[in-house]
C-alpha cells in the first residue's frame, strides 16, 4: 500500500476503488488514475444485466492492471443457492491462478466456501451483508474476511468507531446511484416482479411514483445520487481505506471521467490538505455525468430527510455529449503503455539476448542461436521493426539498439518469440515491483459432498406442524394468547414501551391468573445501529428474567450482541439472515436453536435446505402467512411527505396500478417498514413437503384481533383438512416460482 507523509506523519493512501461493467471500462478507469477496479463475471454478481467480463477478460485484465500497480476485485455478491455452491469453485478458480486480489461476498456460505477452497485470497463482505455496526464486523473478521462495506446508511462516526473498534480495513462509497432500502434487505423488485435484488436482477420499483397516505403522486423512494467531491478530507480523516464509485451499469465514459476527477482532488488533499477546494468546473463536470437531476452527500452528515430524495423526478440530467467524448478519447481509446528502451545483441553461433530497461527496471531474455548469414543478411532497420512490434501488450518498446558482429541471420518468428519472452519478463518483474506478484497459488480440492436431490417428499394427509405467531400489536398479543399456539413472537416495541411488568399482568390475566400460556419470544428489531443497543439490552433483560424464552435475531449485529450474552438455544434466526445453502446453515452451527428458510427460494430449493439440516440435525422452520417486508428503509416516508411524529404507527403507500402497501414507521430505531400490498399464505401446501419442518410461523401486521383469531383458527384446522381461506386475496410468493 502506498505510504504519503500528511503533516509529519505517514500514513496510508486511501483507495480509489472505480467500477468496471466491460473491458473498455477497465481501461479507462485504470487510465484515469483508479488504484482498484471491481467488476463482476458471467455469474454471482449483482449486476447481472450489466455487460461484465469473460473469463480470458478478467484474467487479461488482472494481468494488465498488475503491470501498472492496479487491483482487481471480483464481484460473487449475491445470494447463493444450493445448487450453485459447488460451481464457485471452477467459477474462481482461473481468476485465482491469475492472481486475483479479492472477491466481494454477501453469502455468508460463499464466504465459507471460498475462504476453505481459495486460501489466501482476500475476502470483503459486500454491503448486502447489511453491516450496521462493530459486533456484526467482529463475527465476520473472525471468519477471514479483511475487508467490509458498511450500510451505505451509517453516518460517519459510525463508520469511524467500526474502524477503531475491529481494525478492519473499510470500502465506502463516495459517489453514484443510492439505494432507497437498507442493501440486502429489499425484496420488493423480487415479490412484485420476480427479479431479486439479491440476485443482481433488481428492476428499481423504488424509481416510480407512489401516492403516500393519499397524497400528490410523486417519487418518495428515489434517492438523490451521492456525491461527495467536497466531503473528502473528512472521509479521509475518518480512516476510510478505499473510496468506492457506483456504476457498473453505466457507460465507461463515466467510470473514466468520475475516477479522473476523484482522483485529481484524493491527490490535491495529500499535497495541501489546508487549502483543499473543489473548482466549480469539475462538479460541473461531475453533475454532466448521469447523475440524477438532484445530488446529496449521502448519510455520511445525516440520518433521512426530504433533502435527499428527488420527489418530482428520478430521471438523468442531460448527459454533456462533448465531454463524453473527451473523456473516450482522453481515457479510453488510448492505449496505456509502459515505455522501454531495447538493446538486441546479435553473434552468429551464440544466443540471441535481448535487454530491456523500463522505469527502473531492466531484464536479459535469451533466445535461439544466432546463424551466420548464408545468403541475406538481416539488417538493423528489419531487426528494429520487429522489436517495436509489441502488440497489445502493457510494454511499448519505443527505442532499439542493435549490436550486430558480422553477417547475422534470424528467422523472424525467433525475433518475434525473444521479443514476446522479454517483454513478458518485464511485465513480470514490474508485477513483482508493484508488489503484485503472486506465488504458485494452491486451491484446496474441492471436497466430493453433492447437494440433496431435494425431491418433494409425499408426507401423510396430516401434518403434525408447531404453530408460531408473531404480533405486533396488544390487540393481536391478546387474540393470540387466547388461541394458544405453540410460541408468540412479540415485537421488540411492545417490550420497550410497555416493559415486562404489564406484558407480565396482560399474560395472567388473559390466563384467568394461570401461568400457562405459549412460549414467549421477542422478536428484535430489522436493523440494530449503535444508538439503539439499549434496546438490545432490554430484550436481553427481558429473557434473562424467564419471562421470555429467547429471541428472533434479524441482522448479524444483533446476532453479534446476544451470542455473547444468551445460550445458543435461545436464539434463533429470522429468515432475512439468508441460509440458503448448506455452508451458510453450518456458518451458525451450534450458535443457534433454529431458523427461518429463506422466502425467495422455490418448493425444490427448500425442499433441499429442509433435507440438509435433517442430515445435520439442523432445525429449520418457515414463514406459512403473513405480509412480507419488502423494504427496510433509513428513510422515512412520513418525514419526506410531513413532519415525523416520534409515535410509532402505519402508513400507506399506493402505486400506479391503485395498490397500497402498508408502511410502519418504527420511532425506536428509526426505520420503515414496506409490506406488500397482501399477505403471503401457503395453505394450499401445508400437506406437501412440511414434515421436515419445526414449525410454521404466521406473521401479522395489519390484522386486528378478530382477524388475527380467525387466521389462527383456520390454520389449526387445515392441518387436518383442507379448506379455503378465511381471506380472498394472498400470493404464494416464491414457492413455486422462485427466483432466477
Amino acid at each position: 500500500m502506498l505510504l504519503v507523509k500528511v503533516m509529519g506523519s505517514v500514513m496510508n493512501k486511501v483507495e480509489l476503488l472505480a467500477p468496471a461493467g466491460n473491458y473498455d471500462a477497465l481501461m479507462g478507469a485504470i487510465n484515469a488514475g483508479a488504484d482498484a477496479v471491481y467488476l463482476g463475471g458471467e455469474k454471482y454478481s449483482a449486476r447481472a444485466y450489466a455487460d461484465n467480463f469473460s473469463r480470458e477478460e478478467i484474467c487479461d485484465g488482472i494481468h494488465f492492471a498488475h503491470v501498472f500497480g492496479k487491483r482487481i476485485y471480483l464481484t460473487i455478491n449475491t445470494l447463493v443457492k444450493e445448487n450453485e455452491l459447488d460451481d464457485i469453485y471452477t467459477f474462481l478458480l482461473p481468476y485465482y491462478e491469475s492472481g486475483l486480489d479479492g472477491v466481494i461476498v454477501q453469502d455468508l456460505g460463499a464466504l465459507r466456501f471460498i475462504k476453505k477452497h481459495f486460501p489466501g485470497l482476500a475476502l470483503h463482505a459486500s454491503t448486502q451483508m447489511s453491516l450496521t455496526g462493530s459486533l456484526g464486523t467482529k463475527l465476520i473478521k473472525e471468519e477471514g474476511v479483511s475487508r467490509i462495506v458498511p450500510a451505505r446508511e451509517l453516518s460517519l462516526e459510525e463508520i469511524q468507531e467500526i474502524k477503531q473498534t475491529t481494525g478492519i480495513e473499510i470500502e465506502a462509497f463516495i459517489h453514484g446511484a443510492m439505494c432507497y432500502c437498507y442493501s440486502g434487505q429489499c425484496l420488493f423488485s423480487s415479490i412484485l416482479g420476480g427479479r431479486s435484488g439479491n440476485r443482481g436482477r433488481c428492476a428499481q420499483p423504488c424509481r416510480l411514483p407512489y401516492r403516500v397516505d393519499g397524497g400528490r403522486e410523486q417519487y418518495p423512494l428515489s434517492m438523490r445520487d451521492m456525491c461527495t467531491i467536497e466531503l473528502i478530507p473528512q472521509l479521509i480523516d475518518a480512516g476510510i481505506d478505499s473510496f468506492k464509485i457506483e456504476g457498473r451499469m453505466k457507460k465507461p465514459a463515466y467510470a473514466a471521467g468520475v475516477t479522473a476527477i476523484y482522483r485529481k482532488y484524493i491527490d490535491l488533499y495529500y499535497e495541501d490538505r489546508d487549502n483543499y477546494h473543489v473548482d466549480k468546473r469539475d462538479m460541473d463536470r461531475l453533475n454532466a455525468l448521469y447523475i440524477r437531476s438532484e445530488i446529496g452527500d449521502g448519510y455520511y452528515h445525516r440520518h433521512n430527510g426530504q433533502d435527499m430524495i428527488t420527489l418530482n423526478s428520478p430521471a438523468y440530467s442531460e448527459t454533456d455529449e462533448s465531454l463524453l467524448r473527451t473523456i473516450e478519447q482522453e481515457y479510453i481509446e488510448r492505449e496505456p503503455g509502459v515505455n522501454a528502451k531495447a538493446e538486441i545483441i546479435l553473434e552468429a553461433g551464440k544466443p540471441a539476448e535481448l535487454l530491456l530497461k523500463a522505469e527502473d527496471r531492466s531484464i536479459r531474455a535469451i533466445g535461439d542461436i544466432v546463424q551466420l548469414a548464408q545468403k541475406q543478411p538481416l539488417s538493423d532497420e528489419k531487426i528494429v521493426k520487429q522489436i517495436k512490434k509489441s502488440g497489445n501488450s502493457t510494454i511499448v518498446i519505443d527505442e532499439v539498439k542493435v549490436s550486430c558482429k558480422g553477417q547475422i541471420f534470424m528467422p523472424i518468428g525467433a525475433l518475434n518469440d525473444l521479443r514476446r519472452r522479454a517483454i513478458l519478463k518485464m511485465e513480470e518483474e514490474l508485477i513483482r515491483q508493484n508488489g503484485l506478484l503472486f506465488e504458485e497459488r494452491k486451491t484446496v480440492l474441492k471436497d466430493t459432498e453433492q447437494s440433496s436431490d431435494g425431491g418433494i417428499h409425499s408426507a401423510s394427509s396430516t401434518v403434525n406442524l408447531s404453530l408460531h405467531v408473531a404480533v405486533r400489536t396488544k390487540e393481536q398479543l391478546i387474540a393470540a394468547l387466547e388461541q394458544k399456539p405453540t410460541r408468540i413472537y412479540i415485537d421488540y416495541s411492545l417490550l420497550i414501551i410497555d416493559g415486562v411488568q404489564k406484558i407480565q399482568e396482560l399474560l395472567y390475566s388473559e390466563n384467568s391468573g394461570k401461568k400457562e400460556f405459549p412460549a414467549l419470544y421477542v422478536a428484535a428489531p430489522y436493523i440494530v445501529r449503535k444508538k439503539e443497543f439499549g434496546y438490545l439490552t432490554e430484550i436481553r433483560h427481558a429473557v434473562e428474567s424467564g419471562l421470555f424464552s429467547g429471541v428472533l435475531i434479524r441482522n448479524l449485529e444483533s446476532f453479534g450482541y446476544f451470542k455473547e450474552y444468551l445460550d445458543k438455544d435461545k436464539l434463533v434466526l429470522d429468515s432475512g439472515m439468508y441460509l440458503w445453502n448448506r455452508e451458510s446453515i453450518r456458518f451458525f452451527e451450534g450458535e443457534t436453536a433454529e431458523f427461518y428458510l429463506p422466502i425467495e427460494c422455490n418448493r425444490n430449493e427448500l425442499s433441499k435446505l429442509q433435507k440438509i439440516c435433517m442430515d445435520d440435525n439442523a432445525c429449520c422452520s418457515a414463514i406459512l402467512y403473513g405480509r412480507l417486508p419488502m423494504m427496510i428503509t433509513a428513510n422515512c416516508l412520513q418525514k419526506t411527505t410531513g413532519s415525523c411524529t416520534k409515535q410509532l404507527g402505519l402508513i400507506s403507500l399506493k402505486d400506479r396500478y391503485g395498490k397500497i402497501f402498508p408502511v410502519f414507521h418504527d420511532c425506536l430505531c428509526c426505520y420503515n417498514i414496506v409490506y406488500n400490498s397482501v399477505p403471503l399464505s401457503l395453505h394450499k401446501f401445508l400437506q406437501e413437503n412440511m414434515h421436515l419442518l419445526h414449525a410454521g410461523r404466521l406473521d401479522f401486521t395489519t390484522e386486528n384481533g378478530r382477524e388475527t383469531k380467525e387466521v389462527i383458527r383456520y390454520f389449526r384446522r387445515i392441518t387436518d383438512c383442507y379448506e379455503e381461506p378465511p381471506y380472498q386475496e394472498y400470493t404464494t410468493g416464491h414457492y413455486k416460482r422462485g427466483v432466477e
